[in-house]
């Protein structure tokens, strides 16, 4: 459930955790699909002119309601929408982090990596990690945070 990247400079973001959509439900009740929560995001400046590393940093109310967090870090391939939106990027790329749940392992960090997709402009940006189905316990998901540049509350 992580994170990616959107600037081209380097710099601080404020990373809003807010919304999963499961691709399957469980058996009884429902999953929590309001991930709130708040973590901090480190963009690199780009290197060789297209890849974007980062290193990230949150925590949020899981789908069961419950405190997770992780720290991480990845790398994402920048793609330009269009000539004339130069601000508008399209990244993907790879998050690997360690992570802690209540539910897994006795609420030890493990280890995870997942692939990572960020939409926006260099000050705000929407980032997309997909988790696969891993049986027994996870089922797929779409995990959606806001990332705001530092840069805006100046």
């Amino acid at each position: 459930m992580l994170m990616h990247t959107s600037t081209y400079a380097s710099g601080y973001s404020l990373i809003i955790n807010g919304k999963a959509f499961h691709k399957e439900q469980p058996k009884t009740g429902a999953f929590n699909e309001k991930n709130w929560g708040l973590g901090l995001q480190y963009d690199y400046s780009l290197y060789k002119k297209h890849w974007v590393p980062y290193l990230t940093i949150s925590g949020f109310k899981d789908s069961f309601k419950r405190n997770s967090f992780y720290a991480g870090g990845g790398m994402m391939r920048r793609f330009t929408v269009a000539n004339s939106y130069r601000d508008l990027n399209f990244d993907a790329g790879i998050v690997a982090f360690f992570m802690t749940r209540k539910d897994h392992k006795n609420g030890r960090p493990f280890f995870g990596m997942l692939p990572a997709f960020s939409v926006g402009a260099d000050n705000i940006a929407l980032n997309i990690s997909y988790v696969p189905k891993v049986a027994p316990k996870l089922v797929p998901l779409w995990f959606i945070q806001l990332k705001l540049s530092f840069e805006n509350f100046n």
